[in-house]
């Protein structure tokens, strides 16, 4: 070996020396940590620090996610011992672990793995499996103890576990949603493992790219799939068979000016706190669940739309015939995922009828509002100048007329 490579090869030693003294120091003091914690919390995080736990104390303290310091707190419940609240003491699970994880030798994925095969042994086999799994951790990765550990459950109970003779519990299903002052919505949720996959499937469905006339499209996979949202969204909220609320189908009240509404310019009010552009309110007062709300100079109601002076549900099984899907050229959207959009806006005197509707899917709604395209009642529309100079009539050929259709 040549005296570069020597050189090469000590620095590598040094170096990877170095880091396994800096990651024991870690482990060690992240174990000495954790025990502090437990005494914290068994002698009363809220009388102490007057916080409810210890882990919204961590997140104030240093900074700590309160989900890492639940995590953290767990683990060092399972590595330290306890007291009840008689003061008799609780033996830790993983007494032994504990020993070496405050000299540094274990990871936090290796005290997990060690910690979860142990919870899963009666108390008789508690010590002789943890040594095992301990010799075994010292010279192999978390994967590997994880692999023995399932060797050893499956040795001491080979029949698996007796099954359940008690009634199914119900699915947990859990989902916050809330409005954060600069008008966006925060939504997270638990769901069981059934309603997890049906909403993985629906909304794979809807966040296909769009292929049409209008160039590729270029949205993330997030922004798709927050588009596929807003889409489930409105498919429900036009479903025939959604419940009635206080005697009405949902909806949600949109106050703005006449001024506002004709020329698009301004903001709109959207329910009791939320904001929208008039340009935005035009869009789904063609056709959704929104109520109108028409103010005059001095803000006085002039007009309040009803729902009956939107588009009827027999107007739109008409519409369903006719368009069959999103009219605008190469676009595939079925019926269900459309509105209707009238081609002159009925705030500007345009009727709600056939001759004055065209089915558009979400994301063509808006692009029609928002740009230059012009639509007519003929088998193509117009596409802006910035598209075409010529402007020469496009349609949609995807979706085809009802085989008996004069």
């Amino acid at each position: 070996m040549s005296d570069n490579n020597l050189a090469v090869s000590s620095d590598a030693v040094a170096f990877a020396d170095r880091i396994g003294e800096l990651v024991a120091c870690m482990r060690s003091a992240e174990a000495e940590l954790g025990a502090l914690l437990v005494e914290i919390e068994q002698r009363g995080v809220m009388e102490l620090f007057g916080y409810r736990s210890v882990a919204r104390l961590l997140e104030h303290l240093v900074d700590v996610p309160r989900q890492a310091g639940e995590r953290m707190v767990r683990r060092a419940r399972a590595l330290n011992p306890g007291r009840n609240l008689d003061g008799s003491p609780i033996p830790a699970l993983a007494a032994a672990t504990g020993v070496a994880a405050r000299a540094g030798r274990l990871s936090n994925p290796m005290i997990d793995v060690i910690t979860g095969v142990l919870a899963q042994v009666s108390p008789e086999h508690h010590a002789s499996v943890e040594t095992d799994l301990l010799t075994f951790a010292f010279d192999a990765g978390h994967k590997q103890v994880a692999a023995h550990g399932a060797r050893i459950l499956a040795h001491l109970n080979p029949d698996g576990t007796q099954p359940d003779e008690t009634e199914p519990v119900a699915p947990k299903r859990e989902l916050f949603l809330r409005r954060k002052r600069t008008g966006v919505w925060e939504l997270n949720g638990t769901f069981d493992d059934e309603t997890g996959t049906r909403t993985s499937a629906l909304l794979d469905a809807l966040a296909e790219r769009r292929t049409s006339d209008d160039g590729p499209d270029h949205r993330t996979l997030p922004q798709r799939y927050g588009d596929a949202f807003s889409d489930a969204v409105d498919l429900a909220l036009n479903s025939p068979e959604l419940p009635m609320q206080a005697g009405e189908r949902a909806h949600v009240m949109v106050a703005v000016s006449l001024e506002d509404l004709k020329t698009g310019v301004g903001t709109a009010m959207l329910g009791d706190t939320g904001e929208m552009s008039a340009a935005e309110a035009r869009v789904h007062t063609c056709d959704s669940m929104l109520i109108p709300a028409v103010l005059g100079d001095k803000s006085e109601p002039l007009n309040l739309g009803r729902l009956r002076r939107l588009i009827s549900a027999g107007l739109r099984r008409a519409l369903y015939l006719r368009d069959r899907g999103c009219a605008f050229p190469g676009c595939h959207r079925p019926p269900r995922h459309c509105q209707g959009h009238h081609i002159r806006h009925w705030a500007d005197g345009g009727p709600t009828n056939l001759t004055n509707l065209v089915l558009m899917c979400a994301h063509h709604h808006r692009l029609l509002h928002r740009s230059g395209w012009e639509v007519r009642i003929a088998p193509d529309g117009l596409p802006p100048r910035f598209i075409d100079k010529r402007r020469k009539p496009r349609r949609n050929n995807l979706h085809q007329p009802l085989p008996f259709a004069a």
